[in-house]
């Protein structure tokens, strides 16, 4: 089930009038209260396969720099270098609220986690991560929707919405047999970075074509850049998405539940390292997770939110400056409610030996174990729901524990 409502009336007053929110956005019913109590739940997929040996540089890997060359974030404390997390990772210097979340011991980074797919097309590793199975277009509903029906209910109303999903469609990751509600931004995106991420795919095998749609690219953004830097558009297409995700999960009787994705992480060229194409991107995303928090207040302390991508990218930099589709990736938990300040890692190294198909970041976590803590620790989905109706065949996969503050 989907539910719409009048978008530019509800940001408008959701951002300038907090009060005046509630009737606007009253014909929705959640079935949060009744759910879970206070506890929320935000899952933000990064499409693209997000490079995750430069979000989260294991700087103190002997192999890293010699292996990323260019593209090596440098160490914690040089110019440009990674924000320290421990002696072997940091964080993209264009992470600091990230950083700061750490210190507050408010993020987890899981890293070397991957889903059970194994081959490098996005559509097919989305496909798998979003539907929650093995293989691709096995499973027509999603994980997240699966979990929202396997929710504890204490009495509450069927066919209320426990659940939102923000975004001009609803993801796979949403679809399936229980309601959720739906909200879209005021305005389209310039581009259309599902097609864009195609046409990257299909010229990722020739140096030519890449660097030349690199370069147009590049160029496109310059001949916009009068109006508006490409980090302030970036910035400025989460803001909305992440403001209306705060008002609506700030209320008390808000849903339990808020999903939405993002673009553009398909870095096969031109990269970069501390500065580039990517820590724009990085530097954008980073300033609404600051915003999200300032949209939660109070809720933020109650609050999980997972960043998650379908497969990562390769250990070795590209003939274009880039990286390729890869397999081992990051995952990001952020919020109040998570007992961070921490790795979640059995890291396999980066020596030849240990690379697999001697080019990837070998997974040791499965993503699986990771939304399976989450899901049973933060919001009570039982762990026989979690084996079987959330992510069908699962049983041999324990979920993770000790991710949420007791």
């Amino acid at each position: 089930m989907n539910v719409r409502m009048n978008r530019r009336r509800f940001l408008t007053a959701a951002a300038t009038l907090p009060t005046v929110a509630w009737p606007l956005a009253s014909r929705l019913t959640f079935a949060q209260s009744a759910a879970v109590g206070d506890a929320r739940f935000v899952f933000v997929l990064l499409r693209g396969a997000l490079d995750g040996l430069a979000a989260v540089p294991p700087w103190g890997d002997p192999a890293y720099a010699s292996l990323r060359r260019e593209l090596a974030i440098p160490r914690p404390g040089e110019a440009g270098g990674a924000l320290p997390l421990d002696a072997t990772f940091g964080l993209h210097p264009s992470l600091p609220f990230l950083h700061e979340a750490w210190q507050a011991k408010e993020l987890l980074v899981a890293h070397a986690v991957a889903t059970p797919y194994r081959e490098r097309s996005h559509f097919d590793g989305q496909d798998v991560l979003e539907g929650g199975g093995v293989r691709p277009h096995e499973l027509a509903t999603g994980w997240l929707n699966r979990a929202l029906a396997a929710l504890p209910r204490k009495g509450a109303s069927h066919g209320r919405e426990a659940g939102i999903t923000l975004g001009q469609n609803t993801p796979l990751t949403m679809r399936g047999p229980a309601a959720v509600a739906s909200w879209a931004p005021s305005r389209l995106a310039t581009l259309d970075d599902d097609t864009l991420a195609r046409i990257t795919d299909l010229y990722a095998a020739d140096p030519v074509l890449s660097m030349r749609l690199a370069d147009a690219l590049a160029a496109n953004d310059i001949a916009q850049g009068d109006a508006m830097p490409e980090r302030a558009r970036g910035a400025a297409r989460y803001t909305e998405t992440v403001r209306a995700a705060g008002a609506f999960l700030a209320r008390d009787d808000g849903p339990a539940v808020a999903m939405f994705d993002t673009t553009g992480w398909d870095t096969h060229a031109n990269e970069g390292g501390a500065r580039g194409l990517l820590a724009t991107r990085l530097g954008a995303l980073d300033a609404a997770l600051r915003e999200l928090k300032s949209s939660l207040a109070a809720r933020w302390s109650r609050t999980v939110v997972v960043l998650a991508t379908e497969f990562g990218r390769t250990v070795a930099r590209n003939g274009t400056n880039g990286t390729d589709h890869g397999t081992g990736a990051a995952a990001f938990l952020v919020g109040g409610a998570v007992a961070g300040g921490r790795m979640l890692a059995d890291w396999p190294g980066l020596d030849a030996r240990s690379l697999r198909d001697g080019r990837d970041l070998a997974p040791t976590l499965d993503l699986r174990a990771v939304l399976k803590g989450v899901l049973h620790d933060h919001l009570g989905v039982a762990t026989s729901a979690l084996d079987g109706s959330v992510f069908p065949g699962s049983a041999h996969v324990q979920a993770s524990s000790g991710l949420i503050r007791a």
